[in-house]
C-alpha cells in the first residue's frame, strides 16, 4: 500500500494511493497515518479494504508528510562509504546517530526555508524507515518485523551550523522545514529489498546525487537493532538512513549550496518524488 496524508498544513487527512494513481480517503477507517495506524493489525485491516470502495479525493490537494505525529526523527550520518569519502571523514565503526526536531517535518513539496544568516544550506536524499511496532533490544534477525514501511526524506542540512559552530550536528539538521517527508509511505510488503533502490537529487535540473541503497554501510536491520539498544523505537518513529555522494558540500573544486529561489527535485525508486523550492526564512 501507498499511504499518505493530504490537505492543509495541520489539517491533513489520511489517504491511500490506489494502483491507478487515484487518491482515496481513509478517514472512515483511521484518524491519521500515525503510529496507531501503522501497527501490524491496523495495516492488515487497511490492506483488506477494496480501494475502489473508498471515496476518491477530488482535485490536487497539498500532500503532507506521510507520517503524522512523529515521535522521534532519528538520523544516521555518513552511512554511505562514498559519501564519507567526499566529506573527508573516516568510515564510522558504529552508526553515527543524530536527531531532527519534529518541527523540521514538512510535506514533500512544501517550501524549504533557508535560515537567516545561512550560507551553507545543503541537500541529502535519504531512505526513510518508519517503525510500526515497538522495538527495544531487538536482534537483527527480528528487526525487519518492526518496520511498517519506507519513504523519501530530504535531510536538509546547514553545514556551518552542523560542523563549524561547536556541539553536536543537531543544530544544523533540525531547522524548521529541514525534514520533507513523503510523498507516501510504501508498506514493507511492497519493498522486497530496501537495499536495492536507486535514489537521486537535482537542483534546478542539475543532477547532483545518484546512488543506490546497496552501498549503505549499515543496513536497515542493523540500524533498527542498534538504535533499539539506546532508545525504545515506537510506532510512527522515523529513521533517516543516510545519503549517497553528491551533496553540495562535496562538490569540487568549490562547494555549492542552496540559494533562495532554487528548486530541489529528488526521489527513490518505487517510493515517489519530492519537489521543494528554497525560500528565505
Amino acid at each position: 500500500m501507498k499511504l499518505l496524508r493530504y490537505g492543509p498544513l495541520g489539517q491533513e487527512k489520511p489517504g491511500l494511493l490506489d494502483a491507478a494513481g487515484t487518491l482515496r480517503d481513509l478517514s472512515a477507517h483511521v484518524a491519521d497515518i500515525d503510529g496507531a495506524a501503522l501497527s501490524p493489525d491496523s495495516l492488515a485491516r487497511l490492506r483488506a479494504l477494496d480501494p475502489a470502495t473508498l471515496p476518491a479525493v477530488p482535485g490536487t490537494p497539498r500532500i503532507g508528510a506521510c507520517v503524522g505525529a512523529i515521535g522521534k526523527f532519528v538520523c544516521i550520518g555518513l552511512n554511505y562509504a562514498d559519501h564519507a569519502a567526499e566529506s573527508n571523514m573516516p568510515i564510522p565503526a558504529e552508526p553515527i546517530v543524530f536527531g531532527k526536531w519534529t518541527s523540521a517535518v514538512v510535506g514533500p513539496n512544501d517550501d524549504v526555508r533557508i535560515p537567516r544568516g545561512s550560507e551553507k544550506t545543503d541537500w541529502e536524499v535519504e531512505l526513510g524507515v518508519v517503525i510500526g511496532s515497538t522495538a527495544s533490544y531487538v536482534d537483527e534477525a527480528d528487526a525487519m518485523g518492526h518496520v511498517a514501511g519506507y519513504c523519501v526524506i530530504n535531510d536538509v542540512s546547514e553545514r556551518s551550523y552542523q560542523l563549524e559552530r561547536g556541539g553536536t550536528w543537531d543544530k544544523g539538521k533540525g531547522c524548521d522545514t529541514f525534514g520533507p517527508t513523503g510523498p507516501w509511505l510504501v508498506t514493507a510488503d511492497e519493498v522486497p529489498d530496501p537495499h536495492a533502490l536507486d535514489l537521486w537529487l537535482e537542483v534546478d535540473g542539475r543532477r547532483f546525487q545518484n546512488g543506490n541503497t546497496r552501498t549503505m554501510i549499515f543496513k536497515v536491520p542493523q540500524l533498527v537493532a542498534y538504535l533499539s539498544r539506546f532508545m525504545t523505537l515506537q510506532p510512527g518513529d522515523v529513521i533517516s538512513t543516510g545519503t549517497p555522494p553528491g551533496v553540495g558540500m562535496g562538490v569540487k573544486p568549490e562547494p555549492v549550496f542552496l540559494r533562495a529561489g532554487q528548486t530541489m527535485r529528488l526521489g527513490i525508486e518505487g517510493l515517489g518524488e519530492q519537489r521543494q523550492k528554497a525560500v528565505a526564512a
